[in-house]
């Protein structure tokens, strides 16, 4: 059975931090769908259209990663695709606990496994949060986002 793994989350922007997680899990699985949720309550600063077109600039070079877009829970997400694992970046300890009962839960519920990786030290402190919110005060956020992504940063 293959090992699919799906990477959940808004993406909004896609961070350094997020293509360290990627890369790592390359390695671990035979495929990983980068799943990003669509939430209509939520406004997003970057179109869903620019996240996917830039997620897939990052990543064109590696088969094994592909981008859609999903509305609902993550967990019938991950059965439609015949995914048993969820990726999931932890910075903190606050993730941790927070992560883990999700995990806990989906687990409970469905069968499905969370696969955790610690953001590697450098990338640690950021957080797309804060990213959008220095990007909507005209700081620049070149640092925190990677060169794929800066067309979708400046289009902003």
């Amino acid at each position: 059975m293959k090992r699919i793994g799906v990477f959940p989350g808004s993406f909004d922007p896609f961070t350094k931090g997020h293509v360290d997680i990627v890369q790592r899990a390359v390695p671990l699985f035979d495929e990983i769908i980068v799943a990003i949720g669509v939430n209509s309550n939520k406004k997003s600063m970057f179109s869903l259209e620019s996240r996917i077109a830039h997620i897939e600039a990052i990543f064109d070079t590696e088969p094994k990663v592909s981008v859609e877009a999903y509305q609902g829970l993550t967990t019938i997400f991950c059965e439609e695709k015949k995914a048993r694992y969820l990726i999931r970046g932890i910075r903190n300890a606050i993730d941790s606990e927070y992560e883990k009962s999700i995990a806990q839960m989906n687990k409970d519920l469905t069968g499905i496994e969370t696969i955790f990786l610690m953001t590697s030290p450098e990338y640690s402190a950021i957080n797309s949060s804060i990213v959008r919110e220095i990007k909507k005060n005209n700081g620049d956020i070149s640092s925190f986002v990677t060169k794929a992504n800066q067309l979708l940063i400046n289009d902003k």
